[in-house]
């Protein structure tokens, strides 16, 4: 991420911006029901519950996708 892109996805107050599953989708490219699916398994990226919301920091996504590069097929988990 550039230092322009990180600006722009905090809030005026200086927050990380928080993303519903479904923006979370579109951020990371895939479905909303894997979202959904690896939440409930526990292998997905990391979210919080506010109320009966489900919310997702951009900067954990990024983090998250940071931890599950690999340079081999031949690597596991």
């Amino acid at each position: 991420m550039t230092q322009q892109n990180i600006a722009t996805s905090k809030t005026t107050t200086g927050f990380e911006r928080l993303l519903t599953p479904r923006d979370a989708a579109a951020f990371l490219r895939v479905s909303a029901s894997w979202v959904a699916k690896s939440r409930m398994r526990g292998d997905g990226p990391p979210y919080a519950k506010i109320g009966g919301s489900v919310r997702y920091s951009e900067g954990a996504l990024v983090q998250w996708v940071k931890s599950r590069l690999r340079l081999s097929t031949s690597e596991r988990d």
